[in-house]
């Protein structure tokens, strides 16, 4: 795995660890930890899109000059993702599992779509074309470990 795929792909991995622990404490109605929980999941999913939309698609948009492909789809799809989450928000702050839940699972599916895409074609690309650029794989971790 070449630097790009590795680093976001393990970032993937950590969101959706968080992810699972926020939607666990919801079912079991651990309402303190569920906000805690989802607070965590909800900062890093937010840092994880700063460093692809702030970074890293305007690096492979650049050197490609591809704007309206795989980044245009990526960018649409977070913007779903984030509607989805502000949603989950909502529903921990009214209490509401069954609200989080429809919502968490709807955006399951849309996060394992699109981290698939994400990992198998569009990461591989960018790998590709940004090839030797240290600066931006540092760029990208002090992004996803900024606080």
């Amino acid at each position: 795995m070449t630097p790009i795929t590795r680093l976001l792909s393990n970032d993937h991995d950590h969101c959706d660890q968080l992810f699972a622990a926020a939607e666990n404490a919801v079912q079991a109605r651990d309402w303190a930890h569920a906000e805690a929980a989802f607070a965590a999941f909800s900062q890093a999913l937010a840092r994880h899109f700063a460093a692809e939309e702030e970074t890293l698609f305007p690096a492979f948009e650049a050197r490609s000059g591809m704007s309206g492909g795989p980044t245009f789809v990526m960018r649409s799809e977070h913007l779903q993702m984030r509607e989805l989450v502000a949603q989950m928000a909502a529903a921990v702050e009214r209490r509401d599992d069954a609200g989080f839940l429809g919502a968490s699972e709807t955006l399951l599916m849309l996060m394992r779509q699109h981290n698939l895409k994400e990992e198998q074609i569009l990461y591989p690309m960018t790998d590709r074309i940004l090839a030797g650029e240290a600066d931006l794989v540092e760029a990208l971790r002090e992004t996803l470990q900024a606080d």
